[in-house]
């Protein structure tokens, strides 16, 4: 196994240190384990994928638009 060095801001850390029961090195093994499996799907999913660039915007355009009228009528 390899060793890396992480930088984390001064309030997480005390925050970290309030839970010294727990494994923050292996909270970040399994956070990049994750984002790898999260990554290697949308790569995945993305090489099967027949929309264009411009088929994905309005997707996106569309679902924005019917979120936004679902919080306006919940408001």
């Amino acid at each position: 196994m390899v060793s890396i060095t992480l930088s984390v801001a001064e309030e997480l850390k005390r925050k970290m240190d309030e839970f010294p029961e727990i494994n923050w090195s292996e909270v970040a093994r399994q956070a990049f384990a994750q984002k790898l499996r999260d990554l290697e799907f949308l790569r995945e999913f993305k090489s099967k994928s027949t929309l264009t660039e411009h088929d994905a915007l309005e997707l996106g355009r569309k679902v924005n638009k019917g979120v936004a009228k679902r919080l306006r009528e919940m408001v």
